[in-house]
């Protein structure tokens, strides 16, 4: 695909790094610096100019455009050059980063005709807002074609190991002492520590977490977030849409004013001005089920989880900003939800990735991937024998009858409505990817 990127910063470059395998990419900004990094680390085209100026499209107007991706830092450049780019260029597809959610969004990509709108912000609030329902779990995702969700619990770490074996959902990935690995067979051993993640009925789920978990909180109500500027302001909004109590604690004043304006007086705003020595006794947050560190400092996110953890909050969110402190979050039993920045990158990539057939979602960090391809009503596919994939040995293929889940090990009749779902490690992904869309 030929793919331009209007915005060189943090999104943009992560985004041209991936993209340049197999596409060619152009990226365009007026920074000198980040442009100068893209050139001296990508081989791509990297070009200064105004992206809201009609006249730098006029520098590659022979070039057929696939996807235009606009990621700067500002919105209204980003529509702005959206609306430009499709004026001069022959553009298929266009996809935009917001950070301010507005109303009836789904209309203003209709009217622009913009494929796809990812609001960050709003991504890393709902998705610690859907942790609300699921007080044992570290993370939930959901899937268009199915009701059943992938869903990861950490084990107790004083817990004794043992084997684990059930019809009603599979485990589909363990990560253990930092490493990651799908388990090949339906009886598992899970030991004390482990993050394990379910792909099943959330209700089935749920049950086993009590035996992972027996000591975690069972309903959360109370929560704390850390961190009052717009990431901070945005979940305390979602938290507070679901009915919970909400304390937002900032130390710049100003953002605490505008905290409590956006919040319409709903959360207590907690101006810390002399740091937290006495700030959990004095405004009771060691009493909270859940404490989540907001700011875009990953090591002071690490830094006040652990301060809650030692006052005895039994659920720790930091929202990661770097990936690289993923791994260390992880080991300090920190629950890690992705920030606006990777959040974009993540849910960017794995749309361009997806087609109306083919689901692709990244987890455990981004170290493994699942595919899931629905056969639909005009499916070539139906009443096909299909054969397994050969030569994955780190990897594990289900198919999906009627919400039965089955390992795909064996040929199978393909009919209609039935789903392929593959769950990969990182090193056999673009194998799986290729002979799942390619069906």
């Amino acid at each position: 695909m030929n793919i331009i990127i209007a915005g060189a910063g943090k999104v943009g470059f992560n985004l041209a790094k991936t993209l340049l395998i197999g596409h060619n990419v152009t990226i365009i900004d007026q920074n000198d610096k980040a442009l100068n990094r893209i050139q001296e680390s990508l081989d791509i085209l990297a070009l200064k100019g105004d992206v809201e100026d009609y006249s730098t499209y006029l520098k590659i107007i022979d070039k057929k455009v696939d996807l235009f991706i606009a990621v700067t830092n500002m919105d209204n450049v980003n529509l702005v050059s959206t609306l430009i780019a499709d004026s001069v260029l022959e553009i298929k597809r266009k996809f935009i980063r917001l950070h301010n959610h507005f109303y009836k969004d789904e209309v203003i990509a209709d009217k622009l005709n913009i494929e796809k709108i990812i609001f960050p912000r709003k991504l890393t609030s709902q998705a610690i807002a859907a942790l609300l329902n699921y007080p044992k779990a570290n993370n939930v995702k959901t899937f268009t074609y199915t009701k059943q969700k992938l869903i990861s619990i950490r084990a107790f770490k004083d817990m004794e190991s043992f084997i684990f074996k059930s019809d009603n959902f599979a485990i589909v990935g363990i990560e253990r002492d930092k490493n990651f690995f799908i388990p090949k067979t339906d009886e598992v051993e899970i030991k004390a520590g482990d993050l394990v993640y379910f792909f099943g009925v959330d209700e089935e789920i749920q049950k086993v977490c009590y035996k992972l978990e027996p000591h975690h909180i069972n309903e959360i109500k109370k929560c704390v977030v850390f961190g009052g500027e717009d990431l901070g302001i945005s979940i305390s909004r979602a938290l507070l849409e679901t009915g919970r109590e909400v304390k937002l604690i900032e130390k710049d004043i100003e953002f605490c004013k505008k905290a409590n304006t956006i919040l319409q007086g709903k959360a207590e705003i907690i101006n810390l001005k002399y740091g937290t020595t006495n700030l959990y006794e004095d405004e009771g947050l060691q009493n909270a089920d859940i404490f989540i560190s907001a700011t875009n400092d990953d090591e002071y996110n690490i830094v006040k989880c652990l301060e809650a953890q030692e006052k005895g909050i039994k659920k720790i969110i930091a929202i990661n900003n770097e990936l690289e402190y993923y791994n260390l979050m992880h080991s300090l039993g920190i629950i890690v939800t992705r920030g606006p920045k990777i959040s974009a990158y993540n849910t960017i990539m794995e749309h361009i990735s997806s087609t109306g057939v083919v689901i692709q979602k990244s987890f455990c960090g981004a170290r493994a991937t699942v595919y899931m391809r629905k056969i639909f009503q005009n499916s070539k596919l139906i009443g096909k024998n299909l054969k397994p994939i050969k030569n994955i040995s780190k990897s594990i293929i289900f198919y999906m009858k009627n919400d039965e889940l089955k390992i795909f090990d064996e040929k199978i009749l393909l009919q209609k409505d039935d789903l392929i779902i593959a769950f990969c490690v990182d090193s056999e992904s673009s194998k799986v990817q290729k002979w799942i869309y390619e069906l």
